[in-house]
């Protein structure tokens, strides 16, 4: 079992930029693909980014692509997603999300991820 916690949302103008953390537990970080998943208000959760177990590849949505980023460091059990450029559509519950295993594929798709975190709130304001 993998456990995952999100902090770092908060409120923000539009405009300005926030970083979100996620820190895990309970099995080899470095096994795990890790992502961030979103969910605005009365919309469906959806894929924001997505970064491979070893760190060296990186995808992203493309509403996103170019104003946020994803790391991880695999020594701190811990993913990044630093968020510049926010617009008010970028206000939602993101959530931490993991899969086992070494996998190899970029995956988009919420319904293939093992693991979610409770998420934490970004608020952008106009």
């Amino acid at each position: 079992q993998v456990q995952l916690v999100e902090s770092g949302g908060g409120l923000v103008q539009a405009g300005g930029s926030l970083r979100l953390s996620c820190i895990t537990s309970g099995r080899t970080f470095s096994s795990l693909g890790m992502g961030w998943f979103r969910q605005a208000p009365g919309k469906e959760r959806e894929f924001v980014a997505g970064i491979s177990w070893s760190g060296g590849r990186t995808y992203y949505a493309d509403s996103v692509k170019g104003r946020f980023a994803i790391s991880r460091d695999n020594a701190k059990n811990t993913v990044l997603l630093q968020m510049d450029s926010l617009k008010p559509e970028d206000t939602a519950l993101y959530y931490c999300v993991a899969r086992n295993g070494y996998p190899t594929n970029d995956e988009r798709s919420a319904d293939r991820m093992d693991y979610w975190g409770k998420g934490t709130l970004v608020t952008v304001s106009s």
